[in-house]
């Protein structure tokens, strides 16, 4: 194994800041490649996303992987200590399904907002090229801003961004917020008196989200500065120290905080019947997703990669021994998200 972890990716991307954050966070030694100081001689993962993390195999050679799900787990695996992932099998399925909503719901709003409105269009595209080094010609960079932002402009759809849906996601937006505000004044993190890989997973989205795009940023800095506050803090938990217990610390299954009740029913009010027209919508051959959210409508196309992720946290559900999974239905009951993983029928 290196002495130092390399990790590639870039500060605008909410997936690595989760990341890093959480390798802070853990004291796991690495080292931040960006597109301006990365070798040349790392291999290319399969799917050109980031972060990449680059593991050693048996023979030491440099294997790149990308999924921040599974590369958490794998992380708890090699390095021992600090864990974000909670002893208790029932904390760890909720923990593993907020860490879910954070990546697959939120990351909605966060690429709605980046492209959809003209002031967070100009802002993105004005200085997320300079990410890729910032000495590049002024001349340059305005073919990048140009060519980068009808890119993703023209890939909206992809996290179901239209005109149909803005009122849906922007008001998701809100009330996410809200109820995460009410659940900060009793507790420091999502998860409890220490943070698990959903906090780090909405707290990668809100770096954005809530301290970069100009209008939902604006949301939090004037209605909710405590969240403001909060992913500011999150940046670098190097600091915090923890019980060596790894069940020490986390929300009590058994008795689970009100504000984090009314957090599963904002997810049960949105990801969940999202995720589940998403998942038929593949399973028929649709062209479409269509449902409903919250008395609103939903259309995009479908996403093959939301089915997966679908398909995981149901057998993370199903691992569950029989006395764990009830004590999951019974978190969940009420929320919507039994939903997510009602038998069939």
């Amino acid at each position: 194994m290196t002495d130092l972890l390399p990790v590639r990716g870039a500060p605008g991307s909410p997936y690595t800041r989760k990341m890093l954050a959480i390798l802070r966070y853990r004291r796991i030694p690495y080292r931040f490649l960006q597109r301006d100081n990365a070798s040349d001689d790392l291999p290319e993962p399969k799917v050109s996303l980031v972060p990449v993390f680059y593991f050693e195999d048996e023979t030491g050679e440099l294997s790149a992987e990308v999924d921040s799900t599974p590369i958490i787990r794998r992380l708890e695996d090699e390095y021992p200590g600090r864990s974000v992932v909670p002893a208790d099998p029932a904390v760890a399925f909720l923990n593993y399904l907020l860490e879910d909503y954070g990546d697959e719901w939120l990351t909605k709003a966060m690429f709605h907002y980046r492209w959809y409105y003209d002031a967070d269009i100009d802002m993105a595209g004005s200085i997320l090229p300079f990410y890729q080094g910032v000495s590049r010609p002024d001349d340059q960079i305005a073919q990048m801003k140009k060519m980068f932002s009808e890119r993703q402009i023209s890939r909206l759809y992809v996290v179901g961004s239209n005109d149909t849906t803005a009122p849906v996601i922007e008001n998701s937006y809100r009330r996410y917020l809200a109820c995460l505000n009410d659940h900060l004044r009793d507790m420091p993190f999502m998860m409890g008196d220490r943070p698990g890989s959903a906090d780090f997973a909405c707290y990668g989205q809100l770096t954005q989200l809530a301290q970069f795009d100009p209008s939902p940023a604006a949301i939090a800095a004037k209605e909710f500065p405590r969240i403001h506050a909060w992913v500011s803090k999150v940046e670098d938990l190097s600091g915090l120290e923890v019980a060596d217990n790894d069940t020490d610390g986390y929300v009590d299954a058994d008795d689970l905080p009100d504000t984090l009740k009314a957090l599963l029913g904002e997810v049960g009010r949105t990801y969940v019947p999202v995720m589940l027209a998403n998942a038929q919508a593949l399973d028929q051959g649709m062209d479409k997703v269509q449902t409903t959210v919250d008395g609103e409508t939903w259309e995009q196309e479908p996403f093959p990669y939301q089915g997966k992720c679908l398909q995981w946290l149901r057998v993370e559900y199903a691992r569950l021994a029989e006395a764990d999974r009830e004590r999951v239905n019974q978190m969940l009951e009420g929320t919507g998200c039994e939903a997510l993983v009602a038998p069939p029928g």
